[in-house]
């Protein structure tokens, strides 16, 4: 089979806007069938972060990766690409991990986390977790969204990546329908919404009284102040799951996508949803990642980051079991 091309705007809303892509010499695109939506294939490469190698591993467990590319954003970055994790479970933490390629390795920064679940006089909570950091094109920073409680989405702001200054709750269950549980797993994405008003977007997952978790979504003009869709952007009926999560969006042929994960009771791959640059599409794809029954993914793989390194897309997720697994690459 003929080698594909490699399209440069599948990553638009993953890693153009946020540094990610960059060219180094020594890879090339592996030839790949078409995934849904004419996405290349991703293929599993190898672990990058597995709690038990790490210095600062109070749970056992790590997820929500979200790599970004810093070396033309930043003066002095430790490596080319940041990599934010961290544990869900108490006390939780936002934690950073360096490297010059996503092909790793990645080192863990000594002083992880950087940020804590204890931060005054801002706030006391049990965790802090799911870190998504996106480059802030207008003010030249990285803006840090991470959950703690699962009730509220916050806001952080940092210079250089390391160092973050507390700006304000972004999302609560206050702000969506009676009988919202928890609001959580937010990935925020610049996107045009002329008819909104809004640059940006964020995707999240959103639990009620019913204990099923679906899709949510909302648009902003600054990346601070949100409105919110109060219907789900998809329902996990929709698609056959009992829940779904981790949401991440993708940009390819003039059209938006939605990948995220079901939970392992659904499969434990990842799927993708078509909904189109407007957001009133629900075309729902299929499955975007087969989640092998061997490790490290076990059956389930979650909570997926893009980026792109010498023109060669890769993919960078939680594989293994729900508080279980490490953060894996696979290679488009």
């Amino acid at each position: 089979m003929s080698q594909p091309r490699f399209d440069r705007r599948l990553f638009l809303r993953a890693t153009a806007a946020t540094g990610a892509a960059v060219t180094v010499g020594g890879l090339s695109a592996p030839t790949a069938s078409a995934a849904p939506g004419g996405f290349p294939d991703y293929t599993y490469v190898r672990t990058l972060l597995t709690p038990s190698q790490l210095k600062y591993n109070p749970t056992g467990e790590i997820i929500f990766p979200c790599v970004r590319g810093v070396y033309d954003k930043l003066s002095a970055p430790l490596g080319r690409y940041y990599l934010y994790y961290g544990p869900h479970d108490a006390p939780g933490g936002i934690c950073l991990a360096y490297g010059n390629s996503l092909e790793g390795p990645f080192t863990e920064y000594p002083n992880n986390p950087i940020v804590a679940n204890n931060w005054q006089p801002h706030y006391s909570v049990s965790h802090v977790a799911s870190p998504h950091v996106m480059w802030h094109e207008s003010t030249k920073e990285l803006w840090l969204y991470f959950h703690g409680e699962n009730t509220t989405t916050r806001l952080a702001r940092s210079k250089d990546g390391i160092n973050f200054t507390y700006d304000k709750v972004v999302l609560s269950t206050s702000m969506l329908p009676s009988g919202t549980t928890e609001t959580s797993y937010a990935r925020v994405f610049p996107h045009e919404l002329a008819s909104r008003g809004a640059h940006y977007v964020m995707v999240f997952m959103l639990n009620n009284t019913t204990n099923h978790r679906d899709i949510h979504w909302g648009w902003s003009a600054d990346g601070r102040t949100w409105t919110y869709d109060q219907q789900p952007l998809i329902r996990h009926a929709d698609v056959g799951a009992v829940n779904v999560g981790g949401p991440h969006l993708l940009y390819r042929n003039n059209s938006t996508y939605v990948v995220y994960n079901k939970d392992k009771e659904s499969g434990g791959d990842l799927m993708i949803t078509e909904v189109g640059n407007d957001f009133s599409k629900r075309n729902h794809l299929g499955v975007f990642y087969n989640s092998r029954s061997g490790a490290p993914e076990n059956g389930r793989s979650a909570a997926p980051s893009f980026g792109t390194d010498g023109g060669v897309p890769y993919m960078i997720y939680e594989a293994g079991e729900r508080l279980a697994g490490s953060i894996a690459m696979a290679r488009g």
